[in-house]
């Protein structure tokens, strides 16, 4: 490595740049993610540099003081084999301390993340294809209004490992290609989702419910916004009625990873969890 390399904090812009980096890996981020991305965590974002050029990059979002999520850990491919990735991998999970630290790992990485103390917590299938058809419930969906997300932030609390308030209020955005709808049973919430416009098609998740009911009813609300186009869930694998009711839309499964856990597991309800909220923050 050069001296001239160093580990610092994202700039303005940099974040859309590594979301770009992510696109060319076949990631397929979404077209706004990185507003709700900062709001996560303004200071879990960063690069490798050599002098002002950044070479590669790794999220590693604190949520309260028990939690962290790693995520968008690339090295650009002109500078991989030259050590610049062990360096910021290193400098990145220094900055969450004392926290259980959680990632999403592809098969062909898994045994490096257990070497460097990830254990194994659950696989997530991600599904996808163009709905063949919306699935029935016996309740109805409604779309969010943005000045009423206290319920959804209070709901959210009790299935994500810590409170997220701040990243919730950027991510349920009523913005341009992304959707968010929350469903209700005498006037209590049981289950929202947020569907948003990617590179390739469209993502779902979160898509957090009580049952299988109230996620069809949210399905059922969203998928629409999609027109048509490729719709993705990444689901957790033992959520069997998550999976049957991905496969009564005609999606498929395309891809893979684990859920890793550096330190103790939150102990996450995972027959809420029909849908995770994005594979970078958790």
């Amino acid at each position: 490595m050069t001296s001239e390399f160093a580990v610092r904090s994202m700039r303005p812009g940099e974040l859309e740049l590594v979301l770009e980096w992510a696109r060319q890996e076949g990631w397929n981020p979404g077209l706004d993610d990185s507003l709700a991305f900062l709001e996560a965590d303004p200071t879990g974002f960063f690069v490798g540099a050599i002098g002002e050029v950044p070479v590669g990059s790794i999220s590693v979002v604190k949520y309260g003081d028990s939690f962290a999520f790693l995520g968008l850990y690339i090295v650009h491919p002109d500078f991989r084999g030259k050590g610049y990735g062990k360096a910021i991998w290193e400098a990145g999970i220094a900055t969450a301390e004392g926290r259980t630290i959680g990632l999403d790992g592809v098969a062909a990485q898994q045994q490096n993340y257990r070497r460097a103390g990830f254990e194994p917590a659950y696989l997530t299938i991600r599904y996808g294809g163009i709905a063949s058809t919306l699935p029935a419930s016996t309740l109805v969906a409604h779309p969010v209004l943005d000045s009423r997300l206290e319920g959804i932030q209070r709901y959210d609390s009790a299935i994500f490992p810590q409170p997220r308030e701040a990243f919730l209020a950027a991510w349920c955005t009523g913005r341009k290609g992304r959707r968010t709808a929350v469903v209700r049973k005498s006037h209590k919430i049981r289950g929202y989702g947020t569907i948003r416009r990617c590179y390739e098609g469209y993502k779902i998740g979160p898509l957090f419910a009580n049952d299988s009911d109230s996620a069809a009813a949210l399905l059922a609300e969203l998928v629409p916004e999609a027109k048509g186009a490729t719709v993705f869930i990444d689901i957790p694998a033992e959520n069997r009625e998550a999976i049957a009711l991905a496969e009564g839309m005609g999606l498929q499964p395309v891809f893979e990873t684990m859920r890793m856990y550096r330190g103790p597991a939150p102990a996450t309800p995972l027959k809420h969890v029909f849908g995770v909220t994005t594979l970078e923050l958790g």
